[in-house]
């Protein structure tokens, strides 16, 4: 099963989307890092300093978020370059189309993803 099951512009407006969000994910990746900069820990009292270590926190939670995110935006356009595009892994069947523009980087169809979760 391959790609060949979606027409072409189907395919370009998946990949349209995956390309708008990886845009979007490099750039709040790049806001989080400049947080992450000027977040200073070592002033202020300790209540100030226990604020600041949290937003760390927090921003990196974020940054790990992102870049989880980022990579399966990675593997989804990949996997439109080697024609394994909108393939369930569990399954081995075409994803919904409704699906795939929704979450364009969605590896599981409806049915796959009921399967993992079991």
């Amino acid at each position: 099963m391959n790609a060949s099951n979606f027409n072409q512009e189907f395919i370009f407006e998946c990949r349209k989307k995956l390309v708008l969000v990886k845009q979007d994910l490099l750039t709040r990746m790049r806001i989080s890092a400049e947080r992450f900069k000027e977040n200073n820990k070592n002033v202020g009292d300790e209540i100030d300093q226990s604020v600041a270590q949290l937003e760390e926190y927090n921003i990196l939670i974020n940054q790990e978020r992102i870049r989880t995110q980022l990579l399966e935006v990675e593997f989804a356009l990949a996997r439109i370059e080697s024609g394994e595009f909108g393939v369930c892994e569990e399954t081995l069947e075409p994803i919904e189309q409704q699906r795939l523009l929704t979450i364009p980087w969605t590896r599981l169809s409806i049915e796959g993803a009921e399967i993992r979760e079991r």
